[in-house]
């Protein structure tokens, strides 16, 4: 097949169990492959992003970098996320900032694939390999809804399956493929002329990918005003901050929202975050209880020793009543904490 001269946009987007499906996957592409690579894995604000990459260069022909910010990026060349900033894209150049997580994440596949579309239409392949959560799937979406081509790790070949079965569920894709394959299917799509009949990026997604980038590169708030041209405002709260959150509106049909201070969510990961937050607070509440308990207990010894034997007997039933509600709090705990290990051991 005849090389073009037109350079795609390839986006990736992972989490666990990235690092060996990103080596599998960049050993089968060429060197001069027409096309730059993007990726975004969920790392840990410790984490080192040239450690990764310069594992990365090992096992691929392609030149591996750690994105850098306003740097112009180039065919061939594969650019990796920093541990806690966000990478999007312009049109010629990448941004790398420290903004509002989304979906809880920083850096977040959603920013990635929705400013690739955004900017780059119907050029944009978007890739999502093995993870959790559903970080990616709006981003997705907005990657087909302007004429990208989507590409997803068969579940049955994916370390943990419940990303890639989060988009497919709510995506259409177009290839859903092991790993061994899906090399050959990037570099045949990266030579494809783009069509003359390519979809349009449609003015919602452009104008999420205008606020995100305004917000992440200026740390300014939303303006509320835009946000009620946006979308609606909902009876929710943001999990990550308190404030309220706009749902947006779109000709697609994945939910998601968005607070002013920045932070965005899916329907799924809201959920997951109100219920972080829902555990947080019993946290909180739990640790108060057994604080107040401890100084009735100490408020009865010393009752006991000065002899006021009543009072000390006051103070002494109401440190038992604070028992009861401190059980109770820890049960709930517990078993919250039995349903997760659950999960993790089913989709593990």
């Amino acid at each position: 097949m005849p090389e073009t001269k037109y350079n795609k946009i390839i986006v990736i987007g992972t989490s666990a169990g990235g690092m060996q499906a990103l080596i599998k996957l960049l050993a089968g592409l060429p060197e001069d492959l027409p096309a730059s690579i993007f990726i975004v894995q969920h790392l840990s604000a410790d984490s080192s992003a040239a450690f990764l990459v310069n594992r990365l260069n090992q096992f691929t022909s392609l030149t591996c970098k750690v994105a850098e910010h306003q740097q112009e990026f180039e065919p061939g060349t594969v650019y990796f996320a920093p541990a806690d900033k966000h990478l999007l894209l312009s049109k010629k150049e990448m941004l790398v900032v420290t903004g509002p997580r989304e979906n809880q994440f920083r850096p977040a596949i959603d920013p990635l694939f929705r400013s690739a579309a955004a900017y780059h239409g119907a050029s944009t392949i978007g890739v999502v390999l093995t993870g959790f959560m559903s970080d990616g799937v709006i981003g997705m979406e907005s990657i087909k809804r302007s004429g990208g081509v989507a590409v997803v790790q068969h579940p049955d070949d994916a370390e943990f399956p419940v990303l890639p079965e989060n988009v497919i569920r709510q995506v259409n894709i177009d290839h859903v493929v092991a790993l061994e394959e899906m090399s050959s299917i990037l570099e045949e799509v990266s030579r494809q002329q783009p069509s003359q009949s390519s979809v349009t990026v449609p003015s919602d997604i452009w104008q999420e990918a205008q606020i995100a980038e305004r917000v992440m590169t200026n740390s300014t708030l939303t303006n509320i005003d835009e946000l009620d041209k946006a979308g609606d405002r909902t009876v929710y709260s943001c999990p990550e901050c308190g404030g309220g959150l706009w749902e947006l509106s779109q000709e697609g049909t994945i939910k998601r929202f968005r607070c002013h201070s920045g932070h965005a969510f899916s329907e799924d990961s809201l959920l997951d975050g109100m219920s972080n937050a829902l555990e947080e607070t019993l946290w909180v509440a739990l640790r108060t209880l057994e604080e107040r308990r401890n100084i009735l207990q100490s408020m009865s010894r010393g009752e006991t020793t000065k002899g006021n034997h009543r009072w000390a007997s006051i103070q002494e039933t109401r440190a038992e009543e604070m028992k009861v509600h401190i059980e109770r709090l820890r049960e709930l705990l517990s078993r919250s904490a039995s349903k997760d290990e659950e999960q993790m051991g089913e989709t593990g």
